[in-house]
């Protein structure tokens, strides 16, 4: 279980529950509103009592368990965070590519399980030539970084810099992953976060009020040096402290949604976030 039987954020919830229960039960015993008749019955009432407040908190745990979206706030702007598939929610989906853009789905360049390779695979509304045709373009200088990269095991020379955004009908292609000699996709830890920041600021610039729907960077097959073992509720944490960080605001009724996978949402204690959502 990702929620442990005895967090602190299911006690926190029980006792509103018990303290309103209580709070009854005191009313009732200090204004002896209890008939003669039925006074001999309160120590009965009183294991019921006791029996409902244990099945309370079992059933606040396991629904800790089960939750697959919550919705917070932070500082005005409405993040909801749930289980899903990107490619069906309303407004911009945003999609990430390598520094490159590559467009090349052959399990060396783009493997056909990554979102891009998804995307270019079944949800490109044109062809592949259409898309790159469009970047070149829409590309601004400002966002190059290099014009002409050797690259031995093939893909585009154009490096760009990472968080540019390309609008592509309702998807928000932006540079989310540095590519390795070996065509690995690999960031540090700096340049992570560093990204998003600069990400929530070109959204900010882009996204027209509407709402924004975005993965949890870093979830696929993209590697953090020196963190190996870092896990997609990290990296889940890290995205609310840059947007809270970021001058990014969505006025209702657009909306950011962070979709988790839903085989990665049994490992992501959402409660806690929730349970958390003031100190964000």
């Amino acid at each position: 279980m990702k929620v442990s039987f005895f967090n602190k954020g299911v006690r926190n919830k029980f006792w509103v529950y018990f303290s309103v229960i209580s709070g009854i039960i005191s009313f009732i015993l200090l204004f002896n509103v209890v008939p003669e008749d039925y006074k001999g019955y309160l120590k009965c009432f009183g294991y019921i009592i006791f029996a409902i407040l244990i099945l309370v908190y079992i059933l606040i745990w396991i629904r800790a368990n089960c939750l697959t979206n919550v919705k917070i706030d932070i500082d005005g702007s409405t993040v909801i965070i749930k289980s899903g598939d990107l490619f069906s929610e309303d407004g911009f989906k945003v999609i990430p590519f390598n520094e490159y853009f590559d467009t090349i789905v052959d399990e060396n360049i783009i493997a056909s399980s990554s979102l891009n390779g998804i995307y270019i695979n079944n949800h490109l509304s044109s062809n592949v030539h259409e898309l790159n045709d469009f970047i070149i373009q829409k590309t601004d200088n400002d966002n190059v970084e290099d014009t002409h990269v050797n690259r031995k095991l093939g893909g585009k020379t154009v490096k760009f810099k990472l968080s540019t955004i390309f609008v592509f009908n309702d998807f928000l292609l932006t540079a989310f992953s540095k590519f390795d000699s070996h065509n690995k996709a690999v960031l540090t830890m700096p340049e992570y976060i560093e990204f998003l920041i600069n990400f929530w600021d070109r959204v900010n610039r882009v996204y027209a009020q509407k709402s924004v729907s975005v993965p949890i960077f870093g979830s696929g097959i993209t590697r953090i040096k020196e963190h190996k073992n870092i896990g997609d509720e990290d990296l889940l944490k890290i995205m609310l402290w840059t947007f809270k960080l970021s001058e990014m605001k969505f006025k209702h009724p657009a909306k950011l949604s962070i979709i988790i996978h839903k085989d990665k949402i049994g490992k992501i204690d959402l409660f806690n976030l929730k349970s958390n959502e003031l100190s964000l």
